[in-house]
């Protein structure tokens, strides 16, 4: 079990003003921000992070999307991190998520979909390194991880 995931609010959620009910969907879910920044992905950092979906079809649309204006990305903390954020957003289709889950109100379809969650406690280690040094994520008592 892991105790870190990795999220990002996307830019069409941010653009609506979601960024503060998708904090407090989390937040009352049980997790805990190490770290979070708000910032603008260039081009170049979008296909970098997606680049294990280089090869599919929607490669392209996904990159000029999540580089199309700021996002909201945070490294989250709580036991069995990845299994429960996933739960929390809902399915990837908001058509399929589940009543009350972030995408579900949130997210105006399947690649603006409100939040990015990890897949597996390697992903999301990782892809909170992506954005984040350790001397920015810091533990419950408020010291660097």
């Amino acid at each position: 079990m892991g105790n870190i995931t990795f999220t990002m609010i996307k830019p069409l959620a941010v653009k609506k003003g979601y960024t503060g009910k998708i904090i407090e969907k989390i937040t009352e879910g049980g997790f805990r921000i190490q770290a979070m920044k708000m910032i603008r992905m260039s081009k170049a950092d979008a296909e970098k992070f997606y680049e294990i979906h280089k090869e599919r079809p929607f490669y392209g649309e996904l990159t000029d999307f999540m580089s199309s204006g700021p996002i909201v990305a945070a490294v989250l903390e709580k036991d069995n991190a990845v299994e429960d954020y996933r739960k929390l957003i809902g399915a990837t289709n908001p058509e399929d998520a589940a009543e009350g889950t972030i995408r579900k109100l949130y997210a105006t379809d399947i690649q603006a979909n409100a939040v990015h969650g990890s897949d597996s406690n390697e992903n999301a280690e990782k892809e909170a390194s992506f954005f984040f040094a350790k001397k920015e994520r810091f533990s419950k008592d408020g010291s660097l991880i």
